[in-house]
């Protein structure tokens, strides 16, 4: 049922190559469809039987009438284009609201898509995404409209203009851009991917003509050309090959040289240089982006919108995640900036340690950990295999719909250790934007280090052990590693020295070698190493240490229920907890890892607002 409903959509008999060898599998008598051509093709079907003689559903006609009494109560529609242009130098943000993916499970189910429209719209989202389809997805046509009346209130509240609202599900049939247009919908997104090109041509055309300027999605090169044929004037290239569900940031970068080199107007810069000449196409990048240095990668190539939703719809304060992601580029430059003061930027990094099964890694990428560690020391009760640490590899790059090791942004220069490591920390913010595994090792021989790297396809290390500062060089193991500085404990639990001498004794150590610092607690007289103590260390000298300027991570006896004290008092750049939310050594408690992590980031966003 499922290939005849797309067999039917593509022609039947009358498909052309012309119009459809751009589809995934066309002409092919072995293909087998993926994910999305089978959501295409159930939404086909379940279509047809809305439009069959026997349904109750209404007409086209029905729903145009309906439509336009709902522009005459609550506003016009808003023309996306211009909405996306007037933002102009700042990147525009397409803020989405999904309850779940099939690729991601459960994101938030149980969220209010008014309530979390009104809260992006507050934060300054210029275009509201909201993912209407049921089975997968868990939406609706009401939380669309939902998202409309609630933003179109808050609108008129301020005198401002509202945030144009985007019908986000697998469109092929004029039917439902009527549906949309009834619903409070401004736009629709058309999907080339699925779309015959006379197909797309036609809804493109069947939109404008009831006031929509549709969002056109391609990823291919090859799907590029047949926008541009149907004449869309805005494309948003999704990052995520929807067939395959692998993430590729790279893409939407290609699309623009694609333009660039065909000499399509569209850099978003050129909308705000006041000489009334505005760029014939809008292009925007979808998927995969979760920070500000993913909105700025993309504004260097002339993206006028960024579309986000996951990280958005996961956060503790969407107002505030929007905030950070530093639209206007002044905000960005600012963030950028090195000035050789204070560490006053808060918590960016979570990592879950001590993982042994591929399920608990699973449930800690969900809960939102931005480093997943594995264990190689021989002393820890949480050590892996080889064979373990590929399987967690594995579940967590596809968790990350990726399929290679992550590749961090070179650092170079001859700065300052502390300057040096405060550029890389950035670098590994950026990297961990999808989960990274972290291979834990003490004392071993750095070739072992490399080989297991090698075997296992790590992302970064951690040197855990007295190997020195100098051994976390990357080129010892092909990765960046984390230096562990080990906080010693007496045998009564108290330090000798004040904290800020340690802080200084640890700066002066310090050397431009490892990718960051993360401080865990040992205890006096183990020659192993620390780690795996269960015990905090004082943290006035990670506070002394970044009030120095360095970032840190923090380890050692962090739990669900102190979390929130460690973020709120001393705002580190990242914590590690393992033991803390263990049901017992190596298995994970997956309400105490979702505990941790919302409590670090819920902490994270209150400490932040004295800054």
């Amino acid at each position: 049922q499922l290939q005849d409903a797309l067999n039917k959509f593509y022609g039947g008999a009358d498909a052309s190559t012309e119009a459809c060898g751009h589809i995934y599998g066309y002409n092919d008598p072995n293909h087998e469809m993926s994910m999305l051509q089978k959501i295409t093709a159930t939404t086909i079907l379940d279509y047809d039987g809305k439009l069959s003689s026997s349904s109750t559903s209404p007409s086209a006609e029905e729903l145009l009438e309906r439509a336009k009494k709902f522009h005459v109560e609550h506003g016009p529609i808003l023309p996306l284009q211009q909405i996306i242009q007037s933002k102009s130098p700042s990147m525009a943000l397409a803020a989405e609201f999904k309850r779940a993916s099939p690729s991601k499970g459960d994101i938030a189910p149980h969220l209010n898509a008014g309530d979390q429209a009104g809260a992006y719209y507050g934060a300054g989202a210029s275009v509201i995404s909201v993912l209407t389809e049921e089975r997968w997805f868990k939406g609706s046509l009401d939380d669309l409209t939902g998202a409309r009346m609630n933003t179109t209130a808050a609108a008129n509240e301020k005198n401002s203009t509202r945030p144009a609202i985007l019908r986000k599900d697998f469109v092929t049939s004029t039917y439902q851009i009527a549906e949309a247009a009834a619903a409070g919908a401004d736009t629709i997104l058309l999907m080339v991917s699925t779309t015959p090109a006379n197909v797309l041509r036609e809804l493109i055309d069947f939109a404008r003509s009831v006031g929509m300027e549709p969002l056109v999605e391609v990823h291919a090169l090859v799907e590029l050309d047949v926008a541009i044929g149907a004449g869309a004037k805005v494309i948003g290239v999704n990052n995520r090959n929807l067939h395959t569900f692998q993430l590729d940031l790279v893409q939407t970068e290609k699309i623009a040289e694609e333009l660039k080199k065909r000499g399509l107007y569209f850099h978003h810069d050129d909308c705000a240089r006041g000489n009334g000449n505005k760029p014939q196409i809008s292009l925007c990048a979808l998927s995969g982006m979760s920070s500000a240095h993913d909105v700025d990668r993309y504004r260097k190539v002339g993206v006028g919108m960024c579309l986000i939703g996951e990280s958005l719809m996961r956060a503790s304060d969407p107002s505030l995640a929007i905030r950070g992601l530093c639209l206007n580029p002044k905000d960005y430059e600012a963030s950028q900036s090195i000035s050789g003061g204070a560490y006053t930027g808060g918590t960016k990094i979570i990592k879950v340690c001590g993982l042994t099964d591929p399920d608990d890694a699973l449930a800690a990428c969900r809960a939102g950990a931005s480093l997943i560690g594995i264990i190689f020391a021989d002393k820890s009760k949480r050590k892996v295999s080889i064979d373990q640490a590929k399987e967690i590899v594995r579940a967590v790059r596809q968790f990350g719909e990726r399929s290679h090791r992550t590749v961090f942004d070179e650092v170079g220069g001859k700065n300052s250790p502390v300057s040096s490591l405060v550029a890389k920390s950035r670098a590994l913010e950026k990297a961990s934007r999808c989960p990274l595994v972290v291979g834990v090792f003490q004392n071993h021989p750095l070739e072992v280090v490399k080989e297991t790297v090698d075997k296992c396809g790590l992302d970064l290390v951690q040197l855990h052990g007295s190997e020195g500062m100098e051994a976390a060089n990357s080129e010892n193991f092909g990765v960046p590693a984390l230096r562990v500085v080990d906080i010693e404990l007496g045998s009564d639990g108290g330090e000798k020295k004040s904290s800020e001498d340690i802080a200084s004794t640890i700066l002066k150590k310090v050397t431009s070698d490892p990718i960051a610092i993360l401080l865990d607690t040992s205890i006096k007289g183990d020659k192993r190493g620390g780690g795996g103590t269960g015990k905090t260390f004082d943290w006035k000298i990670a506070e002394s240490i970044q009030s120095m300027g360095l970032p840190v991570i923090i380890a050692g006896g962090l739990t669900p229920e102190n979390i929130g004290e460690a973020v709120g008092k001393v705002r580190p750049w990242g914590v590690d907890v393992a033991g803390g939310v263990e049901a017992s050594p190596g298995v994970k408690d997956h309400q105490k890892v979702q505990k941790f992590v919302c409590g670090a980031k819920g902490a994270a966003v209150e400490a932040s607002k004295g800054f």
